[in-house]
């Protein structure tokens, strides 16, 4: 935490220097690098911290056929669900619509039903967006690159 801190009070200067119509354009390239960075995250199943998702029971890993099902949250990690957003004020990533609460139950390892009107499960805690190091040192050379043209 004390990282952002650092990084927003580094930001300040810059940001007092921008633009609104720059403001959102350093946001918007915030916002889609952090995507990408989330993206590839998912994909290699491994949390901002660098260690690997819980995986799902035995049982739920293949479908009736015998075949192994996709991985966890493969569809999760399109631009169609994992959305970036910016303004000039702020840079946000996160899941749209119904997807967003499945996502938040797996984020926080809440409590959910794992279907319609059945069962409740209580699912791990499986932290699927978030901020690294790496995000950091990727959000601080944007932001140079913005500083010093």
């Amino acid at each position: 935490m004390n990282d952002l801190h650092a990084l927003t009070e580094w930001c300040d200067a810059l940001l007092a220097k921008l633009e609104p119509a720059q403001h959102r354009q350093l946001a918007r390239q915030l916002a889609l690098e952090l995507r990408r960075a989330n993206a590839q995250r998912i994909a290699q199943q491994v949390t901002p911290d660098g260690e690997s998702f819980t995986p799902r029971k035995a049982s739920n890993s293949r479908d009736q056929r015998g075949k192994l099902r996709r991985p966890m949250f493969a569809k999760l990690r399109t631009a169609r669900f994992l959305k970036a957003q910016a303004t000039a004020d702020a840079a946000t990533v996160g899941f749209a619509g119904r997807v967003g609460r499945i996502a938040r139950v797996h984020q926080l390892g809440l409590r959910d039903q794992v279907q319609p009107s059945g069962i409740e499960h209580l699912y791990p805690t499986r932290p699927i967006i978030g901020i690294s190091n790496s995000d950091f040192e990727r959000i601080h050379c944007i932001i140079s690159s913005w500083a010093w043209p």
